[in-house]
C-alpha cells in the first residue's frame, strides 16, 4: 500500500509517481462534489467567482453520503459513477485539481486532460460505503447546502483505501483489465 498524506504539505506532483493498479491509502483533507455541485463550480468560474475551496492540488471524491448517525461524522459514503462529472472535469483539472475518487471509466476528454495536467483518477469500491465511512474522521458542509447529499463537503480522512484507476500518463486500469 502506498500512503498519500495530503496535509504534509502536499503537491500533486507526488501523484505523478503513482501507476494504474497501485493500492493507495489517502489521509488528509479531500472534498466531495457530484454532478450538481460540479455544474455550480463551473458556472461560478464562467462568471469570475471564487470557488468555495482551493482547487489546486485538491482531490474531489464523487460521493453523496447518507445522513450521519448520532455520534458519527457521516453516513455511508460509497463512490458514485464518475462519468456524470466528465463534462465539467477538464475545466477543474486545468486549474490544478490533483485527483478524483469515484467509480467507473472516464471519457477520452477527461483522460486527455489528466495527462495534460498531471492528475490521477482513483477508484473506490462501490457497495462498500459503510466501510469507507470508517476512514472519514470529520465532515463539514462548505458550499451549496441546498443540494443536500450533493452539497460540497470538506472531509478529513485517514487511510481511505483507493486504487489508481487511471494514472497521470493515461494508463487506464479499466481498459487494461477488459482486454
Amino acid at each position: 500500500m502506498i500512503e498519500i498524506k495530503l496535509n504534509a504539505p502536499f503537491r500533486k506532483e507526488k501523484l505523478k509517481t503513482l501507476r494504474a493498479g497501485d493500492s493507495v491509502l489517502i489521509s488528509g483533507t479531500i472534498y466531495t462534489a457530484r454532478d450538481a455541485a460540479h455544474k455550480r463550480l463551473v458556472e461560478a468560474l464562467e462568471v469570475g467567482k471564487e470557488l468555495p475551496f482551493e482547487i489546486k492540488d485538491s482531490i474531489i471524491y464523487y460521493v453523496g453520503p447518507t445522513p450521519a448517525k448520532t455520534g458519527k461524522p457521516i453516513g455511508s459514503a460509497g463512490p458514485t459513477t464518475s462519468y456524470r462529472m466528465d463534462i465539467y472535469t477538464p475545466k477543474l483539472l486545468a486549474l490544478g485539481q490533483g485527483g478524483m475518487i469515484g467509480k467507473g471509466p472516464r471519457s477520452e476528454s477527461v483522460i486527455d486532460s489528466m495527462k495534460k495536467n498531471g492528475a490521477v483518477y482513483f477508484a473506490a469500491i462501490g457497495g462498500a460505503g459503510a466501510l469507507i465511512s470508517k476512514s472519514i474522521l470529520a465532515a463539514e458542509v462548505i458550499a451549496y447546502e441546498d443540494l443536500g447529499a450533493e452539497a460540497i463537503r470538506k472531509l478529513t480522512v485517514k487511510d481511505l483505501p483507493v486504487i489508481v484507476a487511471i494514472d497521470s500518463e493515461g494508463n487506464d486500469l479499466y481498459r487494461k483489465e477488459q482486454r
